[in-house]
């Protein structure tokens, strides 16, 4: 029995891992820096599926496998398109960092409806490369074996477990539930406020939607933005109230007011 139940988290472990799967660059490879490298992934058969991914971005990252141990060195890709394909050929710098073994890795955020993931390719080299890494990153490749990179970042899944429990509401309906990422148009859609709940965990606390990526400052000027509203949806949460029928407390009496005011006598 304890057998079967080992199996059935260690698959269910496994789901969560999801999307997308670096093919290319190879895991311990090494790929010439400063000149254009071929980028490749497939879908790793897992959900969400690729077919069901919007939109991405690239970076090229170096360092530990914890979020506050590695740095995002370069947007390789600002704004990728999955209809597109399953490559990209993307320049790297070479001055953004050293030559050491299996030091970088890529980080993809994929867009779909409900949330973001974020997937990160085996390990690699770059030779070539001129520039230094920081103390931050020097640390972080100290506590490195192997060629894996950082563990996936489910957000929709994330997103999904939450409305499991009970902690988020359910889907909206219509153009209420489309991802405001994947809107278009003046006016904007968003899903009906949630309602506080009954209990709360000091331990199993986890984001109701997933955060933004930001690949860095504007460098020439935005275009004139097109969303001019955004249309919430109604809340259908009710609420009841009675009357209070306790009696008004009545004023002090006058035996009470004189005790009160024999305390201020010289």
């Amino acid at each position: 029995m304890i057998l079967r139940c080992l199996l059935f988290l260690a698959c269910t472990a496994t789901r969560i891992l999801a999307d997308v799967q670096f093919t290319s660059p190879d895991a311990g490879g090494t790929e010439a820096g400063g000149a254009k490298v071929d980028v490749e992934w497939k879908d790793s058969g897992d959900d969400p599926k690729l077919s069901d991914l919007v939109s991405y971005q690239l970076f090229l990252c170096a360092g530990g496998n914890d979020a506050a141990s590695y740095i995002q060195l370069s947007v390789l890709v600002a704004n990728g398109d999955f209809k597109d394909g399953n490559k990209a050929s993307v320049q790297i710098p070479a001055a953004i960092g050293g030559t050491d073994k299996n030091a970088y890795f890529l980080k993809m955020i994929s867009v779909a409806t409900g949330g973001t993931v974020n997937n990160y390719s085996p390990r690699f080299t770059l030779s070539g490369m001129t520039g230094v890494f920081p103390p931050t990153v020097q640390a972080g490749l100290k506590t490195i074996k192997g060629t894996a990179g950082p563990e996936t970042e489910n957000n929709i899944q994330s997103t999904q477990q939450n409305n499991a429990a009970g902690n988020a509401p359910a889907a909206a309906d219509g153009a209420y539930g489309q991802a405001y990422t994947l809107q278009s148009g003046p006016t904007r859609y968003a899903p009906m406020p949630p309602m506080p709940v009954s209990k709360i965990s000091a331990n199993k606390q986890s984001r109701l939607h997933p955060t933004s990526a930001i690949s860095g400052f504007a460098k020439t000027h935005l275009p004139i933005p097109v969303a001019k509203t955004t249309m919430t949806q109604s809340q259908t949460h009710l609420t009841t109230s009675i009357e209070n029928t306790a009696a008004d407390a009545g004023m002090p009496t006058d035996a009470a007011m004189q005790k009160f005011l024999n305390r201020w006598k010289d």
